[in-house]
């Protein structure tokens, strides 16, 4: 069966560690058909506008997409962010970051880790209805029963399937009493279908939560949450096992979905031949889970892992190898 996955690169070091998943993934033997298409600051550039009609028709036809890195001016007026525009026009509701440790060393990290962040990732702070009165700005906070609903079965449904036997619901509705007030009904009343199942809902305050996932991380397996306190929940998680070097993301649909590297373009050290790739090799093993490659996934993940073993890294995580070393090395192990 031939998988048509759809590339795009972005900006700043996008385009490098994409190049170097794609070449990894041509080692894998599997039968794969690529397209590219544009999409970010360069595309705007280049187009006059980041996420062109093109770029998403591209997207809803391919089986699933692999997204680099873009840049996102803040001083440009009715400029809409590539990602963002990519996640609503697909109704890509689930964001997923497993937060695992890999084995790195480091004062902040820690051993064991192997949970799940679900984040709501269509509507909520991010929902894009903003107004300017000139000295007041307005951004409107959107959460409805449908998005919670499907977001927090998406999350029980991932614990059923990984083997998972908790799922802490967080929320602020001590405060947001109407709109967390709605997500947190709504959460409780799903996890009451999941109990048949031996899965245990827990819920938290976000605030608390902050604090415990320092704390107390080992306790903690599948966390499902609103879309601005699952964007900054995820972030804090991934310091834990090595930061945004080694963080992978998946915004999944019903008809699509886009995997992708957490890390921003940096253009700093763009052209450099630096950049880790580990992240983008790591979203890599979730678009293989997701077209249902299961084994290569596997080896792709092992591959990875004997990287960090070995401490073939990249200047960010201590270690002195470039993009391409990085990248030859995993097609060793792959081999």
């Amino acid at each position: 069966m031939t998988h048509n996955l759809l590339i795009i690169k972005g900006d700043g070091i996008g385009p490098e560690v994409v190049d170097a998943a794609v070449v990894v993934l041509e080692n894998l033997g599997l039968d794969l058909h690529f397209d590219e298409a544009p999409a970010g600051y360069a595309c705007y550039q280049q187009y006059g506008d980041p996420i062109p009609q093109t770029t998403l028709d591209a997207a809803r036809r391919a089986e699933a997409t692999l997204f680099g890195a873009v840049t996102t001016p803040p001083d440009i007026r009715n400029y809409r962010s590539a990602v963002v525009t990519l996640r609503k026009e697909l109704d890509l509701y689930a964001n997923l970051r497993p937060v695992r440790s890999l084995g790195l060393k480091g004062r902040h990290l820690r051993d064991g880790l192997d949970l799940y962040v679900v984040r709501e990732n269509t509507e909520g702070m991010y929902s894009g209805l903003e107004e300017d009165y000139g000295d007041k700005a307005t951004s409107l906070r959107v959460i409805t029963k449908k998005g919670s609903e499907r977001i927090v079965r998406y999350a029980f449904e991932l614990a059923k399937k990984t083997g998972k036997h908790k799922v802490t619901i967080v929320h602020k509705a001590n405060i947001l009493r109407l709109s967390d007030g709605l997500f947190r009904r709504t959460a409780l009343a799903v996890a009451e279908e999941y109990r048949q199942y031996g899965i245990e809902a827990q819920e938290l305050l976000v605030d608390t939560m902050a604090m415990r996932l320092i704390k107390d991380p080992e306790n903690f397996e599948v966390i499902v949450t609103t879309n601005l306190f699952g964007d900054i929940l995820s972030d804090e998680a991934a310091e834990l096992v090595g930061g945004l070097g080694v963080a992978a993301s998946g915004n999944i649909g019903l008809e699509g979905a886009i995997f992708e590297p957490v890390h921003g373009s940096a253009p700093d050290i763009t052209g450099k031949g630096v950049a880790n790739p580990l992240a983008t090799f790591l979203a890599t093993v979730m678009l293989l889970q997701q077209i249902n490659e299961v084994e290569a996934s596997d080896r792709l993940q092992q591959a990875v892992t004997k990287i960090i073993n070995e401490g073939n890294l990249t200047p960010d995580l201590g270690g002195t190898a470039t993009t391409l070393e990085v990248r030859d090395q995993v097609i060793r192990f792959l081999q």
